[in-house]
């Protein structure tokens, strides 16, 4: 299979900004030392990458929408099929394989979390569920944290064991010892966790987690879903990132979008045409769809700073209210230093934040006046959109766990996860957010204080 280097399309490329061509992403498992120190800053590594112009010169490439590809001589096909010829070289088959839009977009992914190859899917969860059937057989086992979306504990924890006979053992990603002692060597392949967990906003020990796997032997898979330009788990040894791209990246809320970062070896193997993941499965991202996100990606860092910021102003300021509020920001915040630690400091601590409010029926209320009467957000679920989305994790994006995997993995009753936009100046939201407060307590509902 051909590897993601750095290829040549039909259109032009503008050279990278110290002069010189891209750096090539190698076939390896860790970025060699001089991609290191050229794409430390995810924004920094983005802006590195080839800018694709159009077919005619156009600022903006073109969109190659073709399912198929033709070849000048027959043999050229056969030479494709047997892998001698790829992508690397300008050659594609069909675009349930590689297509060369969506090839683009997957470049920025790799730049924008550090790892020699990337290929985007048509959702997040296409995304996690390729790479782990990529990395597992039958019978074999995953260690994974006990926090996780609702629908990637589905998938690990009934869809896996019924299809394919792939366990899993949930554990409280925090406790480093339950980590190491949950790995059976020889049977577990594959520690999966979030970087920041949906949705009690827990910071995983990426560095630390990253030793006890490497040292028992097993692939590091981390959702940075949360995280993009905050955290870079590769950076800090993971051997994979999914994202589900719907999210902050696209921005939109528009686009429903995932991929797969790591070593270009994987990359490849996924589109392998007898044994891939991507290939046989087909969760094809379309290219018109590439192609929008690509557009939206060069303005990703100065996105997250906006969400981050108004996240931490907003967290603060609530807590001052008396509500509890989770919040990696906060100084009480349990991974607190450790977010601080390994967070890029330009970003802050991320734009999500949780404020409990006891029980379901506190929370529904408290939403239902901040959307119906001082328009402060909107109820709904997913995340990253630049109006605040907010949604009763228990009842909603967690609902696939039971109640007592919903309490083991730290999810209230009446939890309520905002993801906070940017929409509207920063104190006409927050005036908003206090009407709807003194709303809440006219109507005799008692806040949860910390």
């Amino acid at each position: 299979m051909a590897e993601l280097k750095n290829h040549t399309f039909r259109g032009t490329k503008r050279p990278s900004s110290d002069g010189s061509d891209d750096v090539k992403l190698a076939d390896s498992k860790k970025p060699t030392a001089m991609i290191s120190s050229l794409l430390e800053d995810p924004a920094a590594a983005i802006a590195n990458t080839r800018h694709e112009f159009g077919e005619h010169g156009g600022v903006n490439m073109s969109i190659e929408a073709s399912a198929t590809f033709t070849v000048m001589e027959p043999e050229t096909m056969r030479r494709m099929f047997a892998g001698e010829l790829g992508p690397d070289r300008d050659f594609f088959i069909y675009s349930r394989h590689f297509n060369p839009t969506v090839l683009n977009l997957s470049r920025q992914m790799a730049a924008l979390e550090g790892t020699a190859a990337a290929y985007c899917t048509s959702s997040g969860m296409s995304a996690i569920a390729a790479v782990l059937l990529q990395l597992l057989a039958s019978g074999d086992h995953v260690v994974a944290s006990r926090t996780l979306y609702g629908g990637t504990h589905a998938l690990m924890a009934h869809f896996f064991p019924r299809t394919s006979n792939i366990t899993t053992t949930f554990v409280d990603i925090g406790d480093l010892k339950e980590v190491e002692k949950a790995i059976v060597e020889g049977k577990t392949k594959v520690l999966y966790f979030e970087s920041v967990s949906n949705p009690t906003l827990a910071v995983a020990n990426i560095p630390e987690l990253c030793r006890i796997g490497h040292e028992k032997g097993v692939t590091v898979v981390v959702d940075n879903t949360f995280a993009p330009m905050i955290l870079s788990p590769a950076r800090l040894g993971a051997d994979v990132v999914v994202h589900s791209i719907s999210k902050f990246i696209s921005g939109g809320a528009d686009i429903i979008a995932g991929a797969v970062c790591g070593p270009t070896k994987l990359v490849n193997s996924m589109m392998d045409l007898r044994q891939g993941s991507l290939m046989l499965l087909g969760p094809t991202m379309n290219a018109k769809v590439a192609f929008e996100l690509s557009e939206r990606i060069p303005h990703l860092s100065l996105r997250m700073k906006e969400h981050c910021r108004r996240a931490s102003v907003f967290a603060e300021r609530m807590k001052k209210a008396g509500l509890k509020v989770v919040y990696p920001g906060l100084p009480d915040h349990p991974q607190h230093q450790l977010m601080k630690s390994l967070a890029s400091p330009e970003y802050g601590f991320g734009g999500m934040l949780c404020v409990d409010m006891g029980t379901e029926e506190k929370a529904n209320k408290l939403m239902s006046i901040l959307q119906n009467t001082t328009q402060f957000g909107f109820m709904a679920v997913s995340l990253g959109y630049y109006e605040t989305l907010m949604s009763c994790s228990g009842s909603s994006t967690s609902s696939e766990m039971s109640g007592e995997e919903r309490e083991l993995a730290g999810i209230s009753p009446g939890l309520v996860r905002m993801s906070i936009g940017y929409m509207g100046t920063l104190e006409q939201k927050w005036s908003q957010f206090e009407k709807a407060l003194a709303k809440v307590q006219d109507n005799g509902v008692p806040f949860c204080n910390n």
